[in-house]
């Protein structure tokens, strides 16, 4: 079985070396960075499979890091926030953070979020390794998904999404006209029982950003007040 690293982000030691501990103890090889200016560094050493990033660090913060990082890796990453404004929540979502854990926090809450992360993720390469032949396209309109690579593309145009985005996205076009609640749609990407739905919203909205002409008025990933959201069937 693979070993996963991942790489912990964090200005305060303390913070710091008590994760490590504990991930240390679950199986995980730990590196460690003070703040983002460090966390590239290890990233273009070591091989990362998931990050653990502080937003608020000296030097470089967790969201800048982030953003840079994102220009050439997939993998997931975890916020640390000592702030639990929906505001922060919503931006670092935007930066291509994948999931954020609020200080204080338990061990056992943090190590759920980097296990559930870490099997999306592999799911998300085995698609793209995979040695299917069969094309799996799914079209509407002008939006497009290939599972056979992976890709998203408006109008021919190729759209960047995040793993998640790209399940969420998956899910909706598979079942074109459907509408799924925020429930259904986290227990179908997550993998596990809806506790907070907040997260959906989010990347909802950054899907729309990416496939949508105009965001405001959307043509492709409708919103049904009250009940979910759907792909739009078209004409």
């Amino acid at each position: 079985m693979e070993v996963n690293h991942v790489l912990i982000v964090e200005d305060d030691k303390e913070i710091r070396e008590g994760v490590e501990i504990y991930l240390k103890s679950q199986g995980y090889v730990v590196f460690q960075a003070t703040d983002g200016i460090e966390g590239l560094q290890v990233i273009e050493k070591e091989e990362i499979h998931l990050a653990i990033v502080d937003v608020m660090m000296p030097r470089m913060d967790g969201i800048a890091m982030t953003v840079k990082l994102r220009e050439k890796h997939d993998f997931p990453v975890i916020f640390l926030s000592a702030k639990s404004e929906e505001v922060d929540k919503i931006l670092g979502l935007n930066m291509g953070a994948d999931d954020y854990v609020t200080k204080p926090f338990t061990p056992m809450e943090l190590l759920a979020r980097v296990n559930s992360q870490l099997r999306r993720y592999r799911k998300f390469l085995e698609k793209l390794e995979g040695p299917e032949k069969k094309s799996n396209l799914h079209t509407i309109g002008g939006l497009e998904i290939n599972e056979d690579t992976v890709e998203v593309t408006v109008d021919g145009e190729p759209v960047k999404v995040t793993p998640i985005e790209y399940k969420i996205l998956l899910l909706l076009i598979k079942n074109p006209g459907r509408v799924f609640s925020a429930e259904e749609i986290y227990e179908r990407v997550w993998n596990e029982r809806a506790v907070s739905t907040d997260t959906i919203m989010v990347h909802v909205r950054n899907i729309r950003e990416k496939i949508e002409i105009n965001p405001k008025e959307p043509k492709y990933l409708k919103v049904v007040w009250g009940v979910g959201y759907k792909i739009e069937k078209q004409p």
